[in-house]
């Protein structure tokens, strides 16, 4: 069973959240918050296995919330839940340690299989969601220094993070590198030692970052 926390100051979108969640017979809500810190207290006494987290809150902010649930002892991971305004806070909410993303709008199956997705210790970075908002986050930022941390990286590493920061699932990345996919997982998870990256969701932010990906690459 996947045990949730609802954190969204709006009452109607968490009973809206919830009842939809609920349906799921492998998950149960087992709180919801108005506020991040009311987020954050709910996460320290109930360890659920996924906070899904809004942004815009009062008292604590998502991110700052991310921040904080991401240090708590456990690994309780974070879904941003938001509405899709090429929001550059999502970008923040990934570097703050959140495992990925959906948007309100989106069909309510991209929900469900996000919460499993995250819960299930993988990132939800679809190529459709993940890779846009990065992109048009880093296309206001100032183009990324030169970084140290590329010079650790083999040729083929560097070919496994271009491709990860499309959002590709390790089986196609796989087929792309004519690779098995368990060897795909070896140099992920160098990739996460290397570029001290806590999951996949900030290999993506690192791919920007260091200037391996640039701002429009993917369409």
């Amino acid at each position: 069973m996947i045990r949730v926390v609802l954190a969204d100051d709006q009452a109607m979108m968490r009973a809206g959240l919830r009842a939809l969640l609920e349906e799921s017979p492998d998950i149960r809500v087992v709180a919801e918050a108005a506020d991040g810190r009311a987020a954050v207290r709910q996460a320290a006494a109930l360890r659920p296995d996924v906070v899904a987290m809004d942004i815009r809150m009062p008292v604590l902010d998502g991110i700052d919330a991310t921040c904080e649930i991401r240090a708590l002892p456990g690994d309780i991971r974070v879904l941003i839940v938001t509405t899709f305004e090429v929001d550059e806070y999502i970008f923040a909410a990934l570097r703050a340690g959140a495992s990925g993303f959906v948007v309100k709008d989106n069909e309510p199956e991209d929900l469900l299989r996000a919460v499993r997705t995250v819960a299930a210790g993988a990132s939800m970075l679809a190529p459709s969601v993940t890779s846009r908002v990065v992109t048009e986050y880093a296309a206001r930022a100032k183009p990324p220094p030169p970084s140290a941390g590329l010079s650790r990286l083999t040729e083929r590493e560097r070919e496994v993070l271009t491709l990860a920061a499309q959002g590709l699932p390790n089986d196609q990345i796989a087929r792309r590198l004519y690779v098995s996919p368990a060897t795909v997982k070896t140099h992920i998870s160098r990739l996460m030692l290397k570029l001290k990256a806590r999951d996949r969701a900030q290999l993506v932010v690192a791919a920007y970052e260091t200037g391996l990906v640039r701002p429009g690459w993917f369409g």
